[in-house]
């Protein structure tokens, strides 16, 4: 989903071009030029000489992110020099979760391939001033979604239930079936009034079993449903986590309120419109690409690239600016790459 763009009623003022920043740039085509990097993400904080910025990079693809339009004022001032742009509005946001937001959202624009290599240069430090560098390998980034990534959404539902429908959606975006490509979609808590929206497509595979057999945190019970996934209509789950229904169509009311990206078909609108009518969350995964998209509210609160390694779920140890610091090492693990294909549904 691409960031939408505002504007604010101030415009930053353009800042000269440091030596410093010419110093960081030199750098990062460097370390670019040494693991063969695929693209320089600029996370920008204000107007700067946008033309001088691109030729210190050098040859390499630059994308330039930043949290509204005024700091990215005069990019197209400068004749001869387009540039890609990704804005954000996560202004409040530590550099580490802005840094994955533009990363995403240049995976979600195609400005990157969810493999890609790219040398990232930010503000870690001292707000206005470029004093970083880091090397993101985006299989490893992407991939290495964190528990705090749902607790930012605010629901009643347990953590550990929504990250057992999550990490379970991703498995069949990226696996599919007997290898085949499937979608499905998955609707968590307040079930008795999803319930009231939902009808039966025929044969309700899991209907008339125990509770305890229909349970999500029992391994057997989470292949089953990969079986099941196979067919049309939704899941409808418990906050416990347990399957209250299966092969379900869902009738929500249409809500004017409910603005999608093109593309994106009936599964990803109804997922929209049954998280607006209840208090539910719905997860969509696409047959087309394995895209996973969570829904709260008619939006997507959190979108999930398909990966060929798995998920790992970790926790944050330590103060964030740690982990930010961190950020300025230099991964070494091998890379392995990963084909995305258009969302179509």
């Amino acid at each position: 989903m691409a960031a939408q763009k505002t504007t604010s009623s101030r415009t930053p003022q353009p800042r000269r071009f440091t030596d410093q920043l010419q110093a960081f740039c030199h750098a990062g085509a460097s370390l670019a030029d040494i693991h063969s990097a695929d693209a320089i993400l600029f996370l920008a904080e204000r107007p700067i000489h946008w033309s001088r910025l691109k030729k210190e990079i050098g040859s390499h693809p630059l994308l330039v992110a930043a949290d509204s339009e005024d700091q990215l004022a005069g990019l197209g001032d400068d004749e001869g020099v387009e540039l890609d742009t990704i804005v954000l509005e996560t202004s409040d946001a530590p550099v580490y979760e802005r840094l994955t937001q533009a990363l995403l959202e240049a995976v979600a624009e195609e400005l990157l391939e969810p493999g890609s290599t790219v040398v990232t240069l930010y503000s870690s430090f001292e707000s206005g001033v470029i004093d970083s560098l880091s090397l993101i390998r985006l299989d490893e980034h992407l991939g290495r979604l964190t528990v705090r990534d749902l607790r930012r959404i605010e629901s009643r539902i347990p953590t550990e239930t929504l990250k057992q429908v999550v990490d379970l959606a991703v498995e069949i975006g990226r696996e599919g079936r007997e290898g085949k490509p499937i979608g499905t979609l998955m609707i968590v808590g307040d079930h008795r009034k999803t319930l009231e929206f939902a009808k039966p497509m025929g044969f309700d595979p899991v209907k008339g079993y125990p509770a305890a057999e229909r349970n999500l945190f029992d391994s057997k019970v989470r292949e089953g449903l990969k079986e099941i996934a196979q067919m049309d209509g939704a899941f409808i789950i418990s906050t416990k986590g347990t399957i209250v229904a299966s092969a379900q169509h869902m009738s929500a009311p249409p809500s004017t309120e409910i603005s999608l990206s093109k593309g994106l078909g009936a599964r990803h609108w109804a997922a929209a419109e049954i998280s607006t009518a209840t208090d539910a969350i719905a997860i969509a995964v696409s047959a087309s690409s394995g895209t996973v998209r969570v829904f709260q509210k008619g939006e997507v609160v959190l979108r999930i690239e398909p990966l060929h390694r798995a998920m790992t779920w970790r926790e944050f140890e330590g103060d964030p600016t740690s982990i930010e610091k961190e950020k300025t090492t230099t991964s070494k693990t091998t890379r392995s790459k990963s084909k995305s294909t258009k969302d179509k549904e």
